[in-house]
């Protein structure tokens, strides 16, 4: 059984299906219609809802997250809130903004929009200031509107979050139970089961985690679900045996000393997202276009690593910086570095009944730089055609040390060794680059597809090379040398 708020009032569900999403379980069992889908993806937002979960300092911390691939077990020991909630009769100031600014056509993508700048709105209500135009732009970023209404959409968000922080009296809804009630629930196992025998599974403790994959070597691991549920709503799959990590404390944990920064595999990136960029502040600007700010705060590190996609964007800037994975089961724990972990194309050194702990992720020394490049059809939630991720140590001008890492080259994620050996003991200058250039030609052959061509993907590999010698030539702290644009 799983328990949780919903608009405010307790639910209890067992006996469901855990194969089940938050959208098909509110449109079709509670018959709240107010929440749309709109592509099944995570890719449109018209499906936006808010979770809430137990913060540190009391009451509760509301997200926007994409009901479409977010399954019923996540909402144990939560609050969901839907714009059901928001009644006419006290509308929200985003709700009367958005009458007042004409921000509705055709409708089917507002109650997504409404709920992500309720999120929004929700973050900075009684802050000392006002949210900022690119918090606002960020918030929007996963919400599509096919009626191209962007402009009196974001005139609505500019009146009630920009210009001023518009009151709302019935903020008590986000105050359902004592912060100690969600503590309690999140504090016990929970699980889910169907009358036909498929089963969800939250564990709180490591062992109980250790003890579940051994007896089921098969099941699925689920964190923020934001990749294994497209297998259920693309695909079509059934997914018998789900396991959750999300309720497991150790694998949110954030651990720094000198020499590391150890992030737990569950933790999303939200949550780890500040620490690391400030230490590497070069994966702030990806990370802002890693999926939507729904899927970044739903996404997990672990998730993203233990998928294993040749395009997911987190394993090349971590194994440029050379970081090591910890991998836990009833054997015992291990670690290894992260760039031996990917072995063929959707194939890893994950062992049956093994699941990701942690990545420990080396901090800044002197005289390193990281730059980290994305490259994808559009600047907003989506999918890398080609991610460089460039780890140099300089000796002045030379490059003493290097690890160059790409994603979208080849089966896996992988260092371009060739290139470095090129660059390493160079000046780092525009005869390097070219060497290094020439050198991508003998370490990736990588394929066409509906991204990108493999010429282009060469190209733009080695044009990242030399976008990374003019970042450096600015300094540290200097500007790019090449315009970006923001949020299209």
């Amino acid at each position: 059984m799983i328990e949780f708020y919903l608009n405010g009032q307790p639910e209890k569900l067992d006996r469901a299906d855990p194969n089940m999403s938050i959208l098909d379980w509110l449109r079709t069992k509670k018959r709240l219609s107010g929440t749309k889908e709109g592509c099944a993806s995570g890719d449109c937002g018209a499906c936006t809802v808010l979770l809430g979960s137990p913060a540190d300092d009391a009451g509760a911390h509301y997200t926007a997250i994409n009901s479409c691939i977010s399954l019923i077990g996540s909402l144990h020991g939560k609050h969901l809130i839907t714009v059901d909630a928001l009644s006419a009769d006290n509308a929200h100031p985003v709700q009367r903004a958005m009458v007042e600014c004409s921000g509705s056509q055709c409708g089917f993508c507002t109650p997504g929009f409404i709920m992500s700048m309720v999120g929004l709105h929700q973050q900075v209500v009684g802050t000392e200031g006002n949210a900022s135009e690119h918090q606002l732009m960020e918030a929007l970023a996963g919400n599509l509107c096919r009626c191209t209404g962007y402009r009196p959409i974001l005139e609505a968000g500019r009146r009630t979050l920009v210009d001023a922080v518009q009151h709302w009296d019935g903020a008590a809804l986000f105050e359902p139970a004592p912060a100690q009630t969600f503590s309690d629930t999140r504090a016990r196992a929970a699980s889910l089961e169907d009358d036909e025998g498929k089963r969800f599974d939250a564990p709180v403790e490591l062992s109980e985690l250790r003890r579940l994959l051994a007896a089921n070597p098969a099941a699925r691991l689920v964190a923020g679900s934001t990749d294994l549920a497209l297998e259920i709503t693309q695909q079509l799959k059934t997914l018998p045996q789900l396991i959750s990590v999300e309720q497991i404390a150790e694998l949110h944990a954030l651990n720094s000393d000198e020499q590391n920064l150890t992030i737990g595999s569950a933790a999303t990136y939200s949550e780890f997202g500040p620490t690391l960029c400030a230490d590497w502040p070069a994966f702030a600007g990806m990370l802002e276009r890693l999926g939507s700010l729904q899927v970044r705060n739903r996404g997990t590190l672990g998730g993203n690593i233990g998928n294993a996609s040749p395009i997911g964007d987190m394993p090349p800037p971590l194994i440029a910086l050379g970081a090591q994975i910890q991998l836990d089961g009833a054997d015992g724990e291990r670690w290894l570095a992260l760039e031996d972990f990917f072995v063929d194309y959707k194939k890893t050194l994950l062992a049956p009944g093994e699941f990701i702990r942690a990545v420990q992720v080396p901090r800044p020394q002197d005289n390193e730089r990281l730059f980290i490049y994305k490259i994808s059809k559009r600047l907003d939630d989506d999918i890398s055609a080609v991610l460089g991720a460039f780890w140099l140590q300089f000796d002045g001008d030379t490059v003493s040390d290097c690890r160059l890492a790409f994603g979208g080259m080849a089966g896996i994620p992988k260092r371009a060794t060739g290139a470095e050996a090129a660059l390493r003991g160079a000046r780092f200058d525009e005869t390097a680059v070219a060497a290094a250039q020439a050198a991508l030609a003998a370490d990736f052959s990588p394929l066409s597809d509906v991204r990108a061509s493999a010429s282009y993907r060469t190209t733009v590999a080695g044009n990242l090379l030399l976008r990374a010698l003019h970042e450096f030539r600015a300094g540290a702290a200097g500007t790019s040398a090449l315009t970006v644009t923001d949020y299209a």
